[in-house]
């Protein structure tokens, strides 16, 4: 064998350059944009779904994603029963 391999060795593939790390620093600055309204939605859904962004950041952005479409579906359900509640408190006083 030529290669100076072993017969038993194994190939693992290189991490690529979008398979690093995220230093604490960018998930800072990931997390001041995602604050701000609607920056924040727009650069999630560019790092989410953009085909060159880093692994971690595209997960990351992902993840918040749903988190966002969690938190809206149940502010429109705490909101319908507070107004029915409202609303039939109201109809009761009359």
């Amino acid at each position: 064998m030529e290669n100076n391999q072993t017969p038993n060795q194994v190939q693992y593939p290189q991490p690529m350059a979008n398979d690093r790390p995220l230093s604490i620093g960018e998930y800072i600055v990931m997390m001041i944009v995602g604050a701000i309204p609607l920056v924040g939605l727009i650069m999630m859904f560019v790092w989410g779904f953009s085909g060159n962004s880093n692994t971690n950041r595209k997960n990351y952005a992902r993840a918040m994603l749903i988190m966002m479409a969690i938190g809206i579906v149940l502010s429109i359900i705490f909101s319908a029963s507070i107004m029915a509640a409202l609303g039939s408190i109201a109809a009761a006083g009359r």
